[in-house]
């Protein structure tokens, strides 16, 4: 039963919903809607989601996602409101439905040009996204990585390692031109054959036009670049790509089983890679889904679009860069070289390293940051730093480098001896600046204990690829709250309270799903005295650590803001 029946939605207080009885009555629906689309059956699909978009329920988690839990929740839209009162909050659950009708978008450019919905738009957004996105997830593809809950760019690098980590192979890296701008709308509505109230909802919004400086712009092509649901609609708009390919690999000599296996398609978001041992093949596939795409309106970019070898060199290039990494293979000798299933020795290693263009960056941002800290307290300095740090050797932290964050480090004393010889009048002032910390020397820290963070301190642990089509949606908890835990870019505190608390929030009882934001809240806080240990901290979902703060009294601590 929904909560509309059994609470007056007009009265009700936005701090007193039962917010467990709520997310338990819209996942029931969506697990719903993944299985009837699993067993192909559309009927009950459209059924569901209607039952699903009336739902009071899913309209109050749709209005929380865009106005509590969403990182860009104070932006305005075309109406300038940024945010919402509790009373506000139940107003706009109430008067959430398909209308048919749409406010323009904002363009703004930081650096890129951005359509901003106004909230009202964004909630509905959300209040779909939550009804199609359970039918999609059943039929996206098992190589489809990129904004998809439970999926990440590991997932895809580690099934590009799968592929070629036993035979050395041509590779297609492609990249499809302004792919979020220039998606058919017609094909795309024709693609997601939803029922028609909602079809002409989704078609409303792609047609929204933008406003800029106080003109009203028309777009008759692409996807809003700020909408809530514009990830879900390029994903469906690229959905098939991979069965094209693996339809064509049957179409080659020999058995139809292996073939398809032996032609990989592995995409995140617009980016991809078609990789087979026979060059002939990957061209083949190159002029197909060229083809496939012009049917969507879209097109490779061909200075984006090369083929590559993962071992051998292709005008004077070996190998190729993916979502920031390096994947290629060397020769090496019979002690290091990779095996076969069954022993035999192949002469060659695949390795996976942080791209070269990704190191210098980060270089960069590091330098960028201690030159506009050379007046500031050596504390700012540090914690400023750490941030960077953490998150980026966290990200690199499944694929071989060790070596690279050792240089990186490295070059980052350098950095800041130069930083405190400028502070020093010449002199580096080591008693000052650097100390020993447990059995580390010149540690780049202050009196107090706060200590620089370095790269090669972050373990490399290999990542786990996520079960070929495994969705959230299917209900099994324990498999997602474990990867969760597992997860290359969350830290180790988070992961440690993630296994202590089995995947549940301290405050609800309700598991993590892959796409909550998770917050670590000091049970009894520092202004109490409590101390920062793990004995005294929990995991919680931030809505769920916004409520226990304002009961408490206590401040906002956000450790880890970033979605699974």
């Amino acid at each position: 039963m929904d909560m509309s029946n059994t609470l007056n939605n007009q009265t009700v207080e936005w701090k007193d919903l039962n917010w467990r009885k709520l997310e338990r009555v819209t996942f029931k629906l969506q697990k719903r809607i993944f299985q009837a689309s699993e067993r192909g059956d559309v009927k009950a699909v459209r059924k569901l989601q209607k039952t699903l978009i009336r739902s009071w329920s899913a309209k109050c988690i749709a209005v929380r996602r865009v106005t509590q839990d969403n990182q860009g929740k104070n932006t305005a839209g075309v109406n300038n409101v940024k945010s919402l009162n509790p009373k506000q909050h139940i107003n706009l659950v109430n008067k959430l439905k398909l209308t048919g009708k749409v406010k323009p978008t904002r363009r703004v450019n930081i650096p890129k040009l951005l359509g901003i919905p106004t909230i009202n738009d964004r909630a509905l957004q959300a209040l779909v996204k939550l009804a199609l996105e359970p039918e999609w997830e059943a039929l996206f593809e098992p190589n489809s990585y990129g904004f998809r809950p439970g999926r990440s760019c590991h997932d895809a690098v580690e099934a590009i390692f799968i592929s070629i980590n036993q035979k050395a192979k041509f590779v297609l890296d492609a990249d499809i031109a302004k792919c979020f701008d220039r998606i058919n709308h017609k094909a795309l509505l024709s693609k997601i054959g939803t029922y028609p109230s909602l079809n002409r909802q989704i078609k409303a919004w792609l047609k929204a036009g933008y406003c800029d400086q106080d003109s009203l712009f028309p777009t008759t092509e692409g996807t809003p670049q700020c909408g809530v649901i514009s990830p879900l609609l390029a994903n469906i708009a690229l959905h098939g790509m991979e069965e094209r390919i693996k339809q064509y690999g049957e179409t080659l000599k020999g058995d139809k089983r292996d073939n398809r296996k032996a032609l990989s398609l592995i995409r995140y978001a617009d980016d991809f890679v078609i990789i087979h041992e026979d060059i002939n093949v990957v061209k083949k596939c190159q002029e197909i889904i060229a083809d496939w795409l012009s049917d969507m309106g879209l097109s490779l970019k061909p200075s984006q679009t090369k083929i590559t070898h993962t071992l051998n060199e292709i005008e004077g290039k070996v190998g190729f860069e993916f979502l920031g990494f390096h994947i290629q293979q060397h020769q090496v000798g019979n002690y290091r070289s990779a095996k076969t299933s069954n022993g035999t020795i192949l002469g060659f290693k695949t390795l996976i390293t942080p791209s070269k263009a990704k190191v210098k960056t980060h270089l960069a941002q590091i330098a960028q940051v201690i030159d506009t800290h050379k007046n500031a307290p050596q504390a700012a300095l540090i914690s400023r730093l750490n941030s960077i740090v953490k998150g980026w050797s966290n990200y690199y932290s499944t694929v071989l480098s060790k070596e690279t964050f050792s240089k990186v480090d490295y070059l980052t004393y350098r950095k800041l001896r130069a930083w405190a010889k400028t502070r020093g009048k010449g002199n580096i002032n080591k008693d000052k600046y650097w100390r020993t910390v447990g059995e580390k020397n010149w540690c780049f820290s202050t009196e107090d204990g706060l200590a620089l963070l370095t790269h090669d301190s972050r373990p490399i642990v290999r990542h786990t690829k996520v079960k070929g089509v495994a969705s959230p949606y299917n209900g099994d908890w324990i498999y997602w709250s474990k990867r969760r835990g597992e997860y290359p870019e969350k830290s180790k505190r988070v992961a440690r309270l993630l296994k202590k608390q089995k995947g549940i929030c301290s405050h609800c009882g309700l598991y993590f799903t892959s796409t909550d934001i998770v917050e670590v809240d000091q049970i009894k806080p520092t202004l109490s005295g409590g101390k920062d240990t793990d004995n005294n901290l929990q995991l919680l979902h931030k809505h769920c650590h916004d409520t226990k703060t304002v009961n408490d009294g206590s401040l906002t601590r956000n450790y880890d803001n970033n979605p699974f």
